[in-house]
């Protein structure tokens, strides 16, 4: 997928996701990309380690290693297509509409929350072993559901992300043409979202006895793929057409 460009000034808070605003504005903290990542991925998966051995929560363990990976690539996928956007000669309604808006926390916390009454609400009434208890057991303890349901925020924030990213993407493919140095950068931008649509199949093995939430991820996978893809599709078509003196290429406002 290639490199992450570098940039010799920090983004201004506005042109960046909320997660790279709270990172960027802890007092006194200066944390590179990669270690900021690596903080995340070792502190949660410290904390899943330890709750299994602590509980003897076997299953539990790699289910939540799995959520913990997903969340840490997906960190490393948002700076990434940040990035890439942030360096490509985009319409500033772009990168205000994708950074800006903040929408992505909008369809985060409702993503949340529907997989929060799925799990404690809709899941225990339909299903023979609730996915919750076939993890945890009968009795789950509470800080295993507290860093549960923390580690599943961080998932859904970053799915939350990916469906903006993919929405604005295909906005901007069929409302704006671009050279052909652009379409490069913005077409990596959109592999790189749909590489993370995908990388969170790795949730497949947990839900097959959970049809529902089996057919809502899937339908989430295909949805962000089929997005991105037709994204990358319109960048290609209207760059071979483009008119170096039409408004819509020139325009960067």
């Amino acid at each position: 997928m290639g490199g992450t460009p570098e940039y010799a000034e920090p983004p201004e808070y506005g042109e960046t996701w909320v997660y790279e605003s709270i990172v960027g504005a802890l007092p006194g903290i200066d944390l590179s990309r990669p270690v900021a990542v690596g903080i995340q991925l070792g502190f949660f998966e410290v904390a899943v380690l330890a709750l299994a051995w602590y509980y003897d929560l076997r299953a539990a363990a790699v289910a939540g290693t799995v959520a913990v990976l997903v969340a840490a690539v997906g960190s490393v996928e948002m700076l990434r297509i940040a990035s890439l956007a942030r360096s490509a000669a985009v319409p500033g309604s772009y990168r205000r509409l994708l950074f800006g808006s903040s929408v992505e926390v909008v369809l985060a916390v409702l993503a949340y929350i529907a997989l929060v009454t799925h799990l404690f609400v809709f899941d225990p009434r339909q299903s023979g072993t609730p996915l919750i208890e076939s993890l945890f057991g009968p009795e789950p303890p509470v800080v295993v559901v507290y860093l549960t349901l923390l580690v599943l925020w961080d998932v859904c924030y970053r799915i939350g992300t990916g469906w903006w990213a993919s929405v604005v993407a295909l906005w901007r493919s069929a409302r704006f043409r671009f050279d052909a140095g652009t379409v490069r950068t913005l077409r990596r931008a959109d592999v790189e979202t749909m590489g993370f649509g995908l990388v969170q199949l790795l949730f497949v093995p947990f839900l097959l006895d959970h049809p529902v939430l089996l057919v809502a991820l899937v339908g989430h996978v295909l949805a962000v793929t089929a997005v991105t893809g037709l994204s990358v599709v319109l960048l290609h078509r209207r760059e071979n057409g483009s008119d170096p003196g039409d408004p819509e290429v020139s325009a960067r406002t």
